[in-house]
């Protein structure tokens, strides 16, 4: 199985860029699955149901949240209609939505992919390695799914590493979201699953995390909001995770970055590389 991981998607030149984009990337490499962290879509603050329609539409079998869940208050009642969106799984119980799904790849494998948001520098939720953990007893590798793929969405990159080794050889992927930059640590680890710290996000690379460095540097200088945050308008670059899954066992067996568009030094897995 050929699996894609999107970053996060930051305002309209992620969407563009992601939108345009995918169907060729889908068609070339014969992807079998693809899931985008979309929690930054609309204006840099949310997701609203037209960006998650546009997202599957594109080729996106599942769009997964993070912290920005639910900036756009339509999302409180969508997100219950909507079975490709997935929010962090240990938001407290009664919040909308569901922290996994189990889809349908194209090959027509059970694929299991769980949304969890860390506690490090982050809002206290409930435990994110409990909560994986619960739900893989429930839908375990081989067993309930052919494929699991884990998107922790994190600031700390010592609890992503953490999580990554807790669930080694347990799931297919493990990929961070959150930081918006890229790391060059990914790999398949010992027990066979692939991780990356941080997919890094799909948008305007010349920029502060996707925004318009005007106001963010004014903060750092004045600590007074001057302004909005703004999404950088300029043309988006793509930068995801890259893997294939060994359909027999439903472990990683290869792994790479793709990144394509300016600001970036581009790079594609090369066992995806035509010919």
């Amino acid at each position: 199985m050929r699996l894609l991981f999107l970053g996060d998607i930051v305002g309209r030149a992620g969407r563009t860029v992601v939108c345009d984009a995918l169907p060729g990337l889908i068609n070339r490499y014969s992807l079998d699955f693809v899931v985008i962290n979309g929690e930054n879509a609309a204006g840099g603050f949310g997701i609203t149901e037209t960006i998650v329609n546009d997202l599957i539409d594109a080729g996106a079998d599942c769009v997964t949240l993070g912290n920005h869940a639910f900036d756009q208050k339509e999302a409180l009642v969508f997100i219950e209609r909507q079975d490709r969106l997935v929010r962090p799984l240990n938001y407290p119980k009664g919040t909308p939505g569901k922290g996994a799904a189990l889809l349908k790849a194209k090959s027509g494998a059970d694929v299991l992919v769980v949304n969890a948001m860390g506690r490090v520098f982050m809002t206290e939720l409930d435990c994110p390695f409990r909560a994986i953990d619960a739900e893989l007893t429930a839908c375990a590798l081989k067993r309930g799914a052919d494929a699991i793929l884990i998107d922790f969405h994190a600031e700390a990159t010592s609890e992503k590493q953490a999580m990554g080794l807790f669930l080694d050889g347990r799931v297919s992927v493990v990929v961070g979201t959150h930081t918006h930059t890229p790391t060059a640590d990914g790999r398949v680890l010992p027990g066979g699953t692939a991780y990356l710290s941080d997919a890094g996000m799909c948008g305007d690379y010349n920029s502060v995390l996707g925004m318009e460095a005007d106001e963010p540097i004014n903060r750092f200088l004045t600590r007074i909001p001057r302004g909005r945050y703004e999404p950088a308008p300029g043309p988006g670059t793509i930068s995801g995770f890259a893997v294939n899954i060994d359909d027999k066992t439903g472990l990683a067996v290869k792994s790479g970055p793709l990144r394509l568009g300016p600001h970036l030094e581009p790079a594609t897995p090369e066992f995806w590389v035509d010919g």
